[in-house]
């Protein structure tokens, strides 16, 4: 679960760092795709009869309702999730592929791989935004979990100006 509060975290900064673009279309266009991915594959794990016909790529929903899409394709995932027990988050899920054939994958990997697919696009639309000029948030995962670190040497001039001292 951590891994989507992370996502939505970082697909949040995002949103605010696409908000300052002056050409939105590429970065929209990708992030509706998160969205809709993450509502297609719901179908498909759910049995929805619709999957099939749900697009990766479309909507491309308006910039101004990109966040609430996100809120409510991520919420659907949290709920479902929680729904399930430890052991059945390592079940398999059967799904149509798509290329129509049956395939099933569990449940922790479908949901890793919701993920790991924002991390693909939003490095495309961290592109997206350099090529506007604007410098992107630094948003990678490593960037919540360090600590900087004091430096622990004081340095040759430190040295001697304690030897000074004596």
């Amino acid at each position: 679960m951590k891994h989507f509060f992370f996502n939505d975290s970082m697909n949040k900064t995002m949103l605010k760092k696409i908000n300052e673009l002056t050409d939105k279309a590429g970065c929209v266009k990708y992030f509706s795709h998160l969205v809709n991915s993450q509502n297609k594959w719901m179908a498909r794990i759910v049995q929805d009869g619709k999957a099939r016909e749900m697009s990766w790529w479309d909507p491309v929903y308006p910039f101004e309702k990109l966040e609430e899409r996100w809120n409510e394709s991520l919420q659907i995932w949290i709920n479902y999730l929680l729904s399930k027990t430890d052991g059945e988050i390592f079940e398999e899920a059967e799904f149509t592929g798509y290329d129509g054939g049956d395939g099933s994958a569990r449940l922790i990997d479908i949901a890793l791989q919701l993920n790991y697919h924002s991390i693909h696009h939003r490095a495309q639309i961290q592109m997206l935004i350099r090529q506007q000029g604007i410098e992107p948030d630094f948003i990678d995962y490593i960037g919540t979990k360090y600590r900087k670190d004091e430096p622990r040497f004081v340095g040759f001039v430190g040295f001697l100006g304690n030897m000074e001292a004596k």
